[in-house]
């Protein structure tokens, strides 16, 4: 018996065809052609939504400046603003406050993704929400979050 086992190891073929290699291969290819997209587009979303909050978080830090002036307009420089946590400027991940008045302000929320999320207060319409570019990321098609 041990002779045969000896002669079967020694003279049969041992490892994987170059066709199996290639099928393997091909299907791995194959599921990671479907799943980077998927991965891509989620992470693209947990950034937006990063974004998002930062912006909203800004606001309710600007509410408060304005219940102790009453204007908008030294906000940016006010202890609120300030101590929120959230970091203010025009790069990715940062919140930046422009057209800051008596009744109103614009402050846009800015991605990892490169999508941006304005919020607008104007003295008569209340919060406006657009974001750009329209149906990217967080970002739906009509251009309102």
């Amino acid at each position: 018996m041990p002779t045969t086992y000896r002669s079967r190891i020694q003279f049969e073929e041992q490892g994987f065809s170059l066709t199996e290699l290639l099928t393997v291969v091909l299907i791995i290819g194959i599921l990671a052609a479907i799943a980077l997209p998927v991965y891509l587009s989620l992470s693209a979303k947990g950034q937006d939504a990063d974004a998002k909050s930062n912006a909203r978080n800004m606001v309710s830090q600007l509410e408060s400046c304005y219940a102790r002036a009453q204007s908008y307009a030294n906000c940016d420089t006010s202890e609120d603003v300030f101590s929120s946590g959230i970091s203010l400027g025009d790069a990715d991940s940062e919140v930046e406050l422009s057209a800051l008045g008596a009744g109103g302000y614009e402050l846009v929320g800015h991605s990892l993704s490169g999508n941006t999320f304005t919020i607008e207060r104007a003295d008569e319409t209340g919060l406006t929400r657009r974001c750009t570019p329209h149906g990217s990321g967080g970002c739906p098609d009509d251009g309102n979050w």
